[in-house]
């Protein structure tokens, strides 16, 4: 019994998850000959307040930069 966990930063729509679900469950029946009714699926979404990369929280990555931040010259803060 094929059991996958997504993990996606952010959040998604019923929508966009219930493709997710449909996308991955198709893939490992063609794939691998399971059947659809084994699968089993989890989408976790991470705050982007609890998920960093670089060195900083998406949360503040994604934040809205002020112009001496976009500045590609300017020297990096510590």
């Amino acid at each position: 019994m094929p059991f996958v966990s997504i993990r996606i930063s952010g959040s998604a729509t019923k929508d966009q998850k219930s493709g997710i679900v449909a996308d991955v469950t198709q893939s490992l029946v063609q794939r691998l000959g399971k059947n659809p009714a084994a699968v089993q699926i989890v989408i976790e979404e991470v705050s982007t307040e609890n998920y960093g990369a670089g060195g900083q929280l998406l949360v503040d990555r994604d934040a809205p930069r002020t112009p001496a931040q976009e500045d590609a010259h300017a020297e990096p803060s510590r």
